[in-house]
């Protein structure tokens, strides 16, 4: 492929204190040794790719910049052994779309060992329509169940549930036997999660409990948690013994306010997710899932599917909070 053929991009810059993000003609730069080019054929998007393109120096400290943590496509150059030309690939979380150039593009270049080969079962449509979020529901159920939480145990909460995480755990808990509460803000929506799985909606309020209280009574037997703050004390208060919650977003707040004694007169068990930095292993392991006992039918019908250009609206209104469920981001064709 010649260095001087270009392509499109989605690019964050800054003017005189403004960000803006737009479509633009990028040139290819010389790949570097054990990198892999990518043609990308779907991406999706993610709460980060909007605070990156908002200037959000805690995602992104450099500009301009290209958003994106998800991408799935099909190797076009590679300077890595392990991969050939035709390979069709996921790459979602490390690095990219935050400090590296992200998958809302035509083309990504990575470093190989951030390089998932696409299982069979997944089509490089159905990978995106997981992406990040689905890695991260799939490592968070996965921690459930390592901690031995079984259908028969009670109900699970998802707070945050109308989210991209939200919805696809309440998806995956579902199709699991689970009994899935699902907790959102937009009682708009409570019909839709009912139609991913959920057996009963609740609202913000019918969680949160006033801090001050050490123990609440038990009311679900572990959590899929994505928005910490003071509904994730609550969660956790509110468990049953032995209960086990999967924590893994900040939507709220990063703070949890909490005492020992749900630890250490309940046994409840809390457990971190982070889908960035997790080994390839268990990546590859989640794929796999996804791709065979963890298929989940129709997940396409509740997302919309939309092209680079349109981006940037749909990125404003997840900030706002406008947004529900995943959007699937359509950058090249539907087959490999």
């Amino acid at each position: 492929m010649s260095q001087t053929e270009t392509f499109q991009a989605l690019v964050t810059s800054e003017h005189d204190g403004q960000f803006q993000t737009r479509l633009q003609t990028r040139h290819f730069d010389a790949l570097a040794a054990g990198h892999v080019r990518i043609q990308v054929h779907y991406s999706s998007l993610n709460y980060k790719d909007a605070l990156s393109s908002q200037g959000n120096r805690g995602v992104t400290k450099n500009y301009p910049h290209t958003p994106g943590i998800d991408a799935a496509g099909v190797v076009s150059l590679s300077h890595a052994e392990q991969w050939a030309v035709g390979d069709p690939v996921i790459v979602t979380s490390y690095d990219l779309g935050m400090n590296t150039a992200g998958g809302l593009a035509e083309f990504i270049d990575v470093p190989a060992d951030w390089v998932v080969a696409l299982p069979d079962g997944l089509s490089l449509k159905s990978a995106m329509i997981l992406g990040t979020s689905g890695l991260t529901a799939g490592l968070a159920f996965d921690k459930l169940q390592r901690c031995g939480l079984s259908p028969d145990q009670g109900p699970v909460i998802v707070t945050g549930a109308s989210g991209g995480v939200g919805s696809l755990s309440v998806a995956l808990l579902a199709q699991q036997g689970y009994e899935v509460w699902a907790v959102s803000g937009k009682p708009a929506l409570y019909d839709w999660l009912k139609q991913l799985g959920a057996s009963d909606c609740l609202g913000r309020d019918a969680v949160q409990a006033p801090p001050e209280k050490p123990l609440l009574r038990p009311r679900w037997a572990g959590a899929i948690d994505t928005v910490g703050g003071n509904i994730l004390s609550s969660v956790v208060r509110a468990c049953h013994k032995e209960g086990v919650v999967a924590v893994c977003g900040l939507v709220q707040s990063p703070e949890l306010n909490l005492t020992v004694f749900p630890f250490i007169l309940n046994g409840i068990h809390l457990v971190g997710v982070d889908s960035a930095q997790v080994k390839m292993a268990q990546r590859q392991k989640i794929w796999q899932r996804w791709a065979t006992d963890w298929t989940v039918p129709d997940l396409g019908e509740h997302l919309e599917t939309i092209p680079l250009a349109q981006v940037p609206e749909a990125l404003a209104q997840m900030l706002a909070g406008q947004s529900r469920g995943k959007k699937l981001v359509q950058i090249g064709s539907d087959e490999v």
